[in-house]
């Protein structure tokens, strides 16, 4: 009784085709993620908002731009300005928005007394916020 036959045929080559369909079901997911989280990421809430001529939008954010150099020369909106220049400043900053914003940038080498000083000026012409311009570190 003979259960096969002699001859051996040669096997079938391997197949060296790239198999896509694993990358075509994960990107058929990520479609179907997306369309179901895109609305979401709108506003859900659908208005229709009147129409005015003064609802524009509101203004930037109103700053006075301080500086000061390792020599210790004070600059008032990157021009070399006096002390005295710099309190008038202070003070018509204060008096047409006390919310505006006092950004100091000082060098590293000024001594932490001088920066003071200017804090103090900021703060005695009625201006409370104060921000300290800094460079970002470099990526190591």
């Amino acid at each position: 009784m003979a259960f096969g036959r002699l001859e051996r045929s040669t096997p079938p080559p391997p197949i060296s085709d790239i198999n896509v369909t694993p990358l075509i079901d994960v990107m058929l997911v990520l479609l179907v993620i997306f369309i179901v989280t895109a609305p979401l990421l709108a506003s859900s809430l659908k208005l229709d908002l009147p129409r005015a001529e003064a609802s524009g939008p509101s203004e930037p954010a109103r700053f006075v731009a301080l500086g000061l150099d390792a020599q210790g020369t004070l600059y008032l909106a990157d021009r070399p300005a006096g002390r005295e220049e710099v309190e008038r400043a202070l003070r018509e900053a204060a008096a047409a928005d006390a919310q505006t914003e006092v950004r100091l940038r000082a060098d590293r080498a000024v001594p932490y007394g001088r920066v003071a000083e200017l804090i103090d000026a900021a703060q005695q012409a009625g201006l409370t916020r104060i921000g300290f311009v800094t460079e970002p570190e470099a990526p190591r």
